[in-house]
C-alpha cells in the first residue's frame, strides 16, 4: 500500500485513521524491512504537518515497543550465527549500558534505514526495554523530522514543480548521507 491507498483508506475511515496509521506502523515495523516513509507522507497529507509527525512519533515507538518484544520472544536463542555476520548487529549486541543507549539512539536516526536491524539487535542483546523505547524513539525523532521535511517537499514539488523544493530535497539528502557516513566511521574505528 501507498502513501494514495492510505490516504483513501483515512479519507474512507477518518474516525479511526489515527489508530489504521499505528496500526500500520505496527506492522511495518513487525516486518523489520519495509521503510515507513509511506505511512509518515499519509499522515502529514490527511492529518497535517505537527499532527501527523506525533502520530508518527506514537506509531513508530508503539512499532518499536511490539516488535522488539516479539523479536525477543522468538530470535534470542537462534541467533548466535546471525550475530557473527553483520557488524551493526554486533556493536549492539556487544555493548551494554550508556554505549548500548547510544548505538541504538544513533542508528534509529538514520531515516529510510529499516528499522527491525536495530531492533532485532537490541531484542537480542541485554538491553532493558525501557531503555530501548527511550533511545529508539528518541533517535527516530530527528529521522522523523526528515521524513515530514522530504513529504513537505515531495509534495510541494508535486504541486508545484519548483526547483527550489527539489534542490531542498538534494540538500537533505545529502546532509542525511553525510551524517550516516560520519556516525559509520566513527562506529568502524571503535
Amino acid at each position: 500500500m501507498d502513501q494514495n491507498g492510505l490516504l483513501d483508506f483515512f479519507n474512507n475511515y477518518p474516525s479511526y485513521a489515527v489508530l489504521i496509521s499505528i496500526t500500520i506502523n505496527v506492522i511495518v515495523a513487525v516486518l523489520g524491512l519495509l521503510p515507513s516513509v509511506f505511512i509518515t507522507t499519509a499522515n502529514v497529507l490527511f492529518f497535517g504537518v505537527f499532527e501527523g509527525f506525533l502520530i508518527s512519533v506514537v506509531g513508530e515507538a508503539v512499532g518499536a515497543i511490539i516488535s522488539f518484544k516479539i523479536y525477543r520472544l522468538g530470535f534470542k536463542k537462534i541467533s548466535s550465527s546471525l550475530i557473527e555476520k553483520n557488524k551493526k548487529v554486533k556493536s549492539i549486541v556487544d555493548s551494554d549500558g550508556k554505549d548500548l543507549f547510544k548505538l541504538i539512539f544513533l542508528f534509529r536516526i538514520f531515516p529510510y534505514m529499516p528499522s527491525g536491524i536495530v531492533t532485532y539487535a537490541a531484542a537480542i542483546s541485554n538491553v532493558s526495554l525501557l531503555t530501548f523505547s527511550i533511545a529508539s524513539t528518541l533517535g527516530k525523532i530527528p529521522a522523523l523530522v526528515i521524513e515530514v521535511l522530504v513529504s513537505i517537499a515531495v509534495i510541494e514539488v508535486a504541486q508545484s514543480q519548483g526547483l527550489n523544493v527539489l534542490i531542498t530535497i538534494a540538500s537533505i539528502l545529502l546532509i542525511a548521507v553525510i551524517i550516516r557516513s560520519i556516525i559509520r566511521r566513527n562506529n568502524e574505528r571503535d
